[in-house]
């Protein structure tokens, strides 16, 4: 984030200090054939206007396959650059992707992606 953030900028960070009111999910919404954002997700995609970091998200998953059926997704942004880690929860590496500009308002962001036998739910860590 900038040291001087845009009126937009604060606004989108005022709502998405709202992240951690989401636990569980009421509605799945589906962003893709085989995935569904919960309420948390689809709050932040919204409110964070990052529906492209759900689409980054698809993309990789649907390379990493079924045979994870856990994956930690961490975006660091330093300097409207960002860096999209893909992990397993055991600390293992499974996929990278550098964003060479984003004007999302947050430093750091973690969702989890959890497979259903059918679908790649993606969700905050508090509906986990």
């Amino acid at each position: 984030m900038a040291n001087n953030p845009e009126p937009a900028e604060l606004v989108a960070l005022s709502k998405l200090s709202q992240l951690a009111q989401f636990t569980g999910t009421t509605q799945y919404y589906r962003i893709s054939p085989k995935h569904l954002l919960t309420d948390g997700t689809k709050y932040l995609a919204d409110h964070g206007k990052c529906y492209w970091m759900m689409d980054a998200i698809i993309s990789h998953l649907c390379e990493i396959g079924t045979q994870e059926w856990f994956v930690i997704v961490r975006m660091q942004v330093k300097k409207r650059i960002a860096v999209m880690i893909y992990e397993d929860g055991n600390g293992n590496e499974l996929a990278r992707q550098a964003i060479d500009y984003t004007d999302f308002p947050l430093e750091e962001i973690v969702v989890y992606a959890s497979w259903d036998s059918e679908h790649w739910v993606i969700l905050l860590p508090s509906e986990y």
